[in-house]
């Protein structure tokens, strides 16, 4: 036993003067083992957002989708929506400086065009049918002009003359400044999609109008619906509390106290709009949740298409149908609704409309009419280029010379 003990001695002494000359340890081993899959996918979101893209977005836009596509990858255009409660006066010199022109009122004077061309060419016909000189003659052609001045082109006060939003021409990818603050520190533009306008000029929003914007955040088009100065009451609610407060940034940034004030800012589900403030509304706008291809294919952060996201992103059109239900049920008999998403699926876009017009009708006994846009395309194909071939609506592609969008927009009415 002793000789035992003193062996025991002499290896505890051995190891703690460590390893004979030229005798290197080996590595310890550890039983953690690091998982790489759990912290790193291995195909990240914008990947599997454009193999998915490239799968139906190719049977859908055929030839076309190659150029969609590369313009969805390069740097989206924006467009300096002007703030008329800004005090700042010259930044619509500065831009036209620039080259960059208002997209709206060219598309007003366009209009202006178009009905003097109308009148015009019915006075001729008005004359040849009372060449006779006849007073009675005279009297039926011009109350036939002026009929047809009334009526020519469609929606005519949908361009409204108060929102100004300047863009650079096709193929100039000139960047915007940032905005300034006047002296009372409100920003004197806002930057943003112009195509995000479109939307809110289709909604039509007439004088007293009470409209609602049933996903309003971030903002940008709540913004543009103050912009026509005209909203009787103004609605805005997203779900998120935390977009919302983005909203209640975006309106402090923007918009005076007295203005702000009377814009009511709620974080409503809103799917049940319709049942909270049912029949209430001339005008809704519902720019529902979506895919957001352009942020999906170069954004990492907060993608939809993140794989533990999959169960919420094949909801996604349950959900904007419910959405647009909602909207549906807040409008008053004879309101409209303009639905709207900055995505190029026909499965979040023109099915939800042709579904929820048939659930309207078949369990609510609501008549819904869907309104046709199709001068949209004739107003404003200098600035956007769109799909010629959308059932319902319209929808605007991204183009390499014209990289504004996806938005697809669609104007209903309830009867």
């Amino acid at each position: 036993m002793a000789a035992l003990g003193g062996r025991g001695r002499a290896g505890a002494a051995l190891l703690r003067r460590g390893p004979p000359p030229g005798l290197v340890p080996g590595p310890r081993r550890y039983r953690y083992k690091e998982k790489w899959a759990a912290t790193a996918p291995r195909i990240p979101p914008t990947r599997l957002a454009l193999h998915h893209f490239d799968t139906n977005y190719s049977l859908q836009l055929r030839d076309l989708w190659p150029s969609v596509r590369a313009s969805l990858l390069c740097e989206q255009k924006y467009g300096a929506l002007l703030n008329n409660f800004s005090s700042v006066n010259h930044i619509a010199q500065e831009l036209e400086l620039l080259n960059a022109t208002d997209f709206v009122s060219e598309a007003s004077k366009k209009t202006q065009g178009s009905q003097r061309g109308a009148a015009v060419e019915e006075a001729g016909r008005g004359e040849c049918r009372s060449q006779d000189g006849s007073g009675e003659g005279r009297t039926v052609m011009q109350a036939e002009t002026m009929a047809q001045a009334e009526v020519s082109p469609p929606l005519r006060a949908s361009i409204s003359p108060n929102i100004k939003c300047y863009t650079f021409p096709r193929g100039d990818i000139t960047r915007f400044r940032p905005a300034r603050p006047d002296i009372l520190g409100l920003l004197d533009c806002y930057l943003m999609d112009a195509a995000s306008l479109l939307p809110v000029l289709a909604l039509n929003v007439q004088p007293d109008d009470f409209v609602l914007d049933l996903c309003a955040a971030p903002g940008g088009k709540t913004l543009a619906l103050l912009q026509t100065g005209i909203c009787g009451y103004l609605a805005a609610n997203d779900i998120s509390v935390s977009r919302t407060k983005r909203l209640h940034q975006i309106l402090h940034s923007y918009v005076p106290k007295e203005i702000r004030e009377t814009v009511r800012v709620t974080s409503y589900d809103g799917r049940d709009w319709g049942e909270l403030k049912g029949g209430t509304f001339h005008k809704v706008l519902v720019d529902v949740p979506c895919t957001t291809d352009r942020h999906s294919v170069m954004e990492e952060e907060n993608n939809i298409f993140h794989k533990r996201r999959t169960k919420e992103r094949q909801m996604l059109p349950m959900l904007q149908l419910q959405l647009l239900m909602a909207g549906i049920l807040a409008t008053k008999p004879g309101g409209e609704v303009v639905y709207s998403t900055c995505s190029l699926s026909p499965l979040q876009n023109e099915c939800v409309i042709e579904r929820a017009v048939d659930i309207a009708e078949t369990q609510f006994d609501i008549r819904i009419h869907v309104e046709d846009l199709s001068h949209f395309r004739t107003l404003f194909q200098d600035t956007f280029s769109f799909f010629s071939d959308c059932r319902l609506g319209e929808l605007v592609l991204p183009h390499l010379t014209a990289n504004f969008g996806p938005m697809y927009f669609c104007k209903l009415r309830r009867t």
